[in-house]
């Protein structure tokens, strides 16, 4: 492929990325979820309405430390998004939930999310998403690999 078209193209993934969690930002600093951050708000997210999750099923999700995701988890406590619930199977466990406020903000993040999908693929055929979706597991793929690697290797 065209090294020029390869640029044009990293050169957009960049710029969409960066766009989409500005965009994001701005929609928080705007709405009556000023006290969060993006990142706070991808925490609520991967908890979700559904499952009790624990703290390392949380972490594992993200990819991030379990040391992290506690920090993160007791603002999120703090400001009235995420509680603690004792299991009642094993009371050592603790497993996390969303407030009527983090259901609220999980909600409307999972709207963003998918009007921006919508938007993404409006007037494409069915071959044109399948494309799409095979682009972004592509991409998806290539990003596992390299992280479990430690980095890219050329």
């Amino acid at each position: 492929m065209d090294n020029s078209k390869i640029r044009r193209i990293s050169s957009m993934l960049i710029s969409v990325y960066n766009e989409i969690l500005q965009v994001e930002e701005r929609y928080l600093r705007k709405s009556q979820f000023r006290d969060i951050s993006v990142k706070e708000v991808h925490t609520i997210d991967a908890i979700t309405m559904y499952d009790h999750k624990t703290t390392t099923a949380v972490a594992r999700q993200l990819k991030l430390s379990p040391g992290t995701v506690t920090a993160s988890i007791d603002n999120l406590v703090r400001k009235g998004y995420v509680v603690r619930l004792q299991s009642n199977d094993d009371r050592r466990v603790i497993r996390l939930g969303l407030t009527r406020k983090g259901r609220l903000i999980y909600r409307a993040h999972e709207s963003f999310h998918r009007h921006m999908t919508e938007s993404f693929i409006e007037g494409m055929d069915d071959d044109q998403v399948d494309l799409i979706e095979k682009s972004l597991l592509n991409l998806r793929a290539f990003l596992e690999i390299t992280d479990d690697k430690g980095g890219h290797e050329n």
